[in-house]
Formats: C-alpha cells, structure tokens, sequence
C-alpha cells in the first residue's frame, strides 16, 4: 500500500490539492492500476486533515474512473487507457541553414510569450479519465455507430442538449431544432447558406472569425456600435440589417452583458419586420464570476426570431469540435430542404461520449471546477492590474479590457512585443475607430495565478520605460 505524502498549499480547497496529488500519481505510473489506496480514515490521520477532505477527493477519484471502490476492499486505482510511449530515441533535429542576410535558426528570438491570449483555454483540468472510460463504453456498448446516423447529429444527444441547455441557460427547443457540427465555423457556413442575400449586422468591435468568413464569401455586412449594454438597438435599426449577430451574455471584445432591456429592444427589432433574425452567440456564458449566469435570450423569444449558438471547444477542449446551433422551426423547415440528406460531421463515437459526459453530471462537476480555476487566475491578474490603468469587462468570460487612457495603442502593442508579450489591442476587433483608446485585451485562462503578478511586472516595465507618468 502507497502512503501518500502531497505538499499542501493556500491555493485552493485541500480536497482539490489532494485529487491532483493522486491523479498526478497515477498519471505518471508511480500508483499502478491495482495498487491499493489508504482507507479514508487512516489517511486524514497521516495527513491531519478532515474525513470530508478526503471523502470528497476519493469521490471525484472514483467519479473520474481514476479508482475503483471495492466493497470490504477499500480503494484501487483503476486500469486506464495510456498512449503509447515515444521513441526512447528522438529524431535528430534537420541541419541549420544559414540563409544570407539572415540569421541561422539559433540566433533567431524566441516566440512571443502567449499567455495573455483570448484563445487558450487550459486543458490540465481536462477529465481524461472519465472521458476515456465513456469513450470505451460508446466504442464496445453502441456497435450501432458504426453506421452512418442522421445529419443533424445523434437524436440522443440533441435530446441531451435540449435538456441541458434548458435546465442551465433557459433556452426552449425540441431535440428536432437542434443541429450538430464539427466547429462553429462549419455551423456559420451552414446558416448563411439559410439566408441568402441577408445584410449582417455585427457588433463593433465585435468578433473577428466571422468579419473574416464574412470577407471571404463576399458576403454584405455593416458594424453596429457596441455600447455599455451591447449592441445600439437604434443603430441596428439605422443599419439597414436583416440578420444581427450578438453576444449578449459577455460580448467579446468589451466584456459587457447585456441587460434585459436592451434584450427586449433588440427582440422588437426583429419582430418589426419579416425575415429578420438575431444570432445569439453565447459567448462564454458558462463562466460569470460577480452573478449567476444569465438566461439566454432565445428563452424569451415567443415568434421564433433567435438563432442560438454554442461550443464545447471553450469549456472541455479546442479539439473537441463540437457546437451546436438551434434553429427556429420557420428555418429548420429550410434547412431540412437543402441539408436534409447530408450526413453528420461529429464522429458518433464523440457524439456518444459527449452524451455520457452531460448525461452523468461529469460536464456540470467539470464546469464547476473548471469555472473556480478561472476565477483564481481572473483575480490574480486584476489584483497584478490594480492600481495601474482601468480593468473592465471582468464579471465574467475568459477575457478582461485594460485600458491605459492617452497612450497610443499601437505603441503599446508593439513595445510589448518587443518585451517578449504578445498582447492585442482592440482596434484588431474593430472595423470603426475604437470606443476607447491606448486597450487592451488580455486573456487569463492560459495565465496561472501564481505566474500573473511577474507577467504583469514585464508588461508593466515595457509599456512605461521612458514614459512620462
């Protein structure tokens, strides 16, 4: 039997230090499956903390697939599935070149540190063993996905989605309403295709993906302002849109959510005339750090006028290409006319896997772990900010926007790249003047907690060098 010796720190919940602890552990081989863990009660003896902390550590092990609990025999760790080993022998690194008029590969600098960006999500606290034991279920359980399936996506999982979504985000559909695609930029492709010739309206600054598939297609679009509660219902009347594309629960870039009123501004918008459509894109709605989350606004829609869209690439992993968009029935009857025979673009073995991950209550339990992580690096680097230019757009989301009011964007984007930090600044959002000068928007869920306060420092030290304060 193993006796478990973790450091423990002020970082976080005990119980959590000491589920790292063992998954570490076995993770690395060091716990093989089949060795046999301390009872509960001798191990908050030799460690001297609560029976409830290591009850509640055993419990999330054991949810997790990490351990097996054995009536009168106690706990074991569990047999997981392992990656093969790499070559013991790496492959020799190709020959340097050296090109005239340029340095060879080992002169040339360093890539720019990426910690302050909007796109990392971090996948430490991915549940690798939970999900590889329901993807072992889905392969040898289901032999039925072996075939083709229905183009929309399974219907278990959009029944799954429908009850989930309902029950977390307010949103009211049927599993019939649901579609199921490899990514949202394959989703977006799909419903232009259900609004030929449609002007969109996007939020400015707003996001950026879209602008550019938007370029690429030729496709008619105009920027309608963003404000401190989203986007101008008065200017999107002005704009002469069919079709607005909103992020209501935490706009990106700005950060800020739009309340019920202009909700309700934006909804009559689109009622005032046929063919008109809101795309509610909601943008990580999943993490709110100042209230519980908001309710979608496609819940309040009573004409069928909402568009709802969602990821899982931002709460589990960018590779797990799973969104989902939810058609109002007036559009589901078109898309069914011209996609009703195409086949789906999510593996069913992921789509299983993904149904056993919600069903379970894993995706809620990773939710929640992963929103308290978060929040610990969203703290640490507006308390590393504080004192020090203006931090908004923090209650929620993976993003926050610092802005140093009279400094020049520009010149700080690019002394911070010549530091070494890659930041981006908000005009990279915009297709108008910036509604505030001298931002930045800095991302923190690929920045841990203990890391922010130095990152900050070398920030700092490279955007006021030589600047009159």
């Amino acid at each position: 039997m193993t006796e478990l010796t973790p450091s423990f720190n002020d970082q976080s919940p005990l119980y959590d230090q000491l589920y790292r602890y063992i998954v570490s552990l076995i993770r690395s081989g060091e716990l093989p499956a089949g060795e046999k863990l301390p009872s509960k009660r001798r191990l908050c003896e030799h460690l001297g903390v609560s029976l409830t902390t290591v009850e509640r550590s055993y419990g999330l092990l054991t949810a997790e697939g990490y351990l097996d609990a054995r009536p009168r025999s106690g706990y074991r760790v569990a047999q997981l599935l392992t990656l093969p080993l790499a070559s013991a022998e790496p492959a020799a690194p190709p020959p340097l070149v050296k090109e005239s008029g340029r340095h060879n590969r080992e002169e040339e600098p360093s890539p720019l540190d990426e910690r302050f960006s909007t796109a990392a999500v971090d996948t430490s606290v991915f549940p690798y063993a939970t999900w590889a034991r329901l993807s072992k279920e889905a392969v040898y359980e289901n032999p039925d996905l072996l075939q083709r399936g229905e183009g929309q996506g399974d219907l278990a999982l959009r029944a799954e989605l429908s009850r989930f979504l309902h029950q977390y985000r307010g949103v009211r559909c049927t599993p019939d309403q649901i579609i199921v695609g490899a990514g949202m930029e394959a989703l977006l492709w799909v419903l232009l295709q259900l609004l030929p010739g449609a002007t969109f309206a996007l939020e400015d600054p707003g996001y950026a993906a879209l602008r550019g598939l938007l370029d690429n297609l030729n496709w008619p679009y105009v920027g309608v302002a963003v404000d401190e509660k989203g986007m101008s219902a008065q200017a999107l009347a002005e704009s002469g849109a069919d079709v607005a594309y909103v992020t209501p629960s935490h706009q990106f870039p700005l950060g800020v959510t739009t309340p019920a009123t202009r909700r309700s501004e934006l909804l009559h918008w689109a009622y005032a005339r046929p063919g008109r459509y809101l795309i509610e894109d909601d943008y990580d709605s999943e993490f709110r750090y100042a209230s519980r989350p908001i309710p979608a606004m496609q819940g309040g829609d009573d004409h069928g006028r909402v568009i709802y869209l969602g990821t899982f690439s931002r709460t589990l992993a960018p590779s797990i290409r799973v969104a989902y968009l939810i058609l109002p029935p007036a559009l589901l009857e078109v898309y069914r006319a011209k996609f009703g025979h195409g086949a789906a673009t999510v593996s069913r073995f992921e789509q299983e896997a993904l149904r056993r991950f919600v069903a379970s209550g894993s995706y809620s339990r990773h939710l929640r772990r992963v929103g308290h992580l978060y929040r610990q690096r969203r703290d640490a680097l507006v308390t590393a900010l504080s004192g020090w230019g203006q931090v908004s757009g923090a209650d929620a989301g993976l993003h926050l926007l610092f802005t140093l009011p009279g400094r020049e964007e520009g010149d700080l984007v690019a002394r911070a790249a010549a530091a070494g930090i890659r930041v981006r600044g908000l005009s990279q959002f915009s297709l108008s003047a910036p509604p505030r000068g001298g931002s930045l928007v800095l991302g923190f869920a690929g920045l841990p907690a203990a890391e922010a306060p130095g990152l900050v420092q070398r920030l700092r030290q490279a955007l006021c060098d030589g600047v009159a304060l």
